[in-house]
């Protein structure tokens, strides 16, 4: 019997990319060799989704994906990024060049999307309308398209087991940061009955969160990023990400305007404040406090009052609207 063959060794970690091995790159690809000059100028941002991400002049931006894992990702976030652009209001980024930084490890290089982050100016009521677009949009494209480009189906979460999760969570959370009674809004039967809804899932950003919106100095958004975690799946997580990207009553407005109807928008809402619980109790645990104050500012967010609250009476039955 022939023994059997030792595992293969996992391949070795490629060297975090240096400011001389980013500048080397962009050289490649913005300038001309015979130029004088060191070629545009560089200077990281931060690693985010996976990429280690660097400002490239003012117009570009360059993502380095750290491993094969992320680089698949990467990839597959440039094709959706194609099949979804013409549907949701030419709010995603374009690539002007992509591939590999080290061997098997991908980068793209974008344009830059002008404007700041969602975490540091207000959406307006154009940006709503802009964000109503951004879900239509979602909605209609192809799912089948979607998968064959590798997007994977998610199953809907429990909305009961998150809740139950969540008020745990509250307990451990000091009186002054949140009070635990504030989940007897949402009582356990009314948490069974925003179940999801049985029909077709659509194509899901999953991080629509303040980072990942651009708004312009008018309030309007102009651009959403990282699409790397997109699924096949629950539409009211993304109205859960609008709430903790740019309130409570911002999100509903926008998801009604995309013709969701006042379940998947109350399902959405208490996704986003059990979400919002969890994960501030679940830092202050670690006692790592450096995101406190975003973490905080997301949590007061999601818990805005909105007026759907005590209008919609759940006990009627099913809502009509998608």
């Amino acid at each position: 019997m022939n023994p059997t063959p030792p595992p293969a060794p996992e391949p070795e970690p490629a060297p975090a990319p240096t400011p001389d091995t980013v500048r080397r790159l962009v050289r490649s690809l913005l300038t001309d060799d015979a130029a004088p000059g060191p070629g545009p100028e560089v200077r990281p941002v931060r690693e985010q989704g996976g990429h280690f991400t660097w400002w490239v002049g003012r117009r570009h931006v360059l993502r380095l994906a750290p491993d094969r894992e992320a680089t698949l990702r990467q990839r597959r976030e440039l094709r959706l990024r194609d099949l979804v652009r013409p549907l949701v209001g030419g709010a995603v980024p374009v690539s002007v060049a992509r591939g590999e930084w080290a061997p098997g490890l991908g980068y793209t290089l974008d344009t830059k999307v002008p404007g700041v982050s969602g975490e540091e100016h207000a959406v307006s009521a154009l940006g709503e309308a802009d964000l109503a677009e951004l879900l239509t949009g979602l909605r209609e494209v192809p799912v089948r398209q979607a998968e064959t480009l590798g997007v994977p189906r998610t199953p809907p979460r429990s909305l009961e087991a998150l809740r139950a999760t969540a008020v745990r969570a509250a307990g451990r959370l000091p009186a002054e940061e949140f009070d635990p009674a504030r989940f007897d809004q949402l009582a356990a039967p009314a948490a069974v009955q925003l179940g999801a809804q049985t029909g077709a899932p659509v194509l899901v950003h999953h991080h629509l969160l303040g980072e990942h919106l651009v708004v312009s100095p008018d309030g309007r958004v102009r651009g959403v990023l990282d699409w790397t975690g997109a699924v096949i799946g629950d539409p009211a997580e993304d109205i859960a990400g609008l709430a903790v990207a740019v309130g409570a009553p911002a999100a509903v407005r926008a998801a009604t305007l995309a013709g969701y109807g006042a379940r998947p928008c109350l399902r959405g809402l208490w996704l986003a404040r059990c979400d919002t619980v969890v994960r501030l109790a679940d830092r202050l645990h670690a006692g790592d406090t450096g995101r406190l104050p975003l973490l905080e500012a997301q949590l007061r967010r999601a818990w805005e009052s909105i007026l759907l609250e005590r209008v919609t009476d759940l006990r009627d039955g099913p809502d009509p609207t998608p």
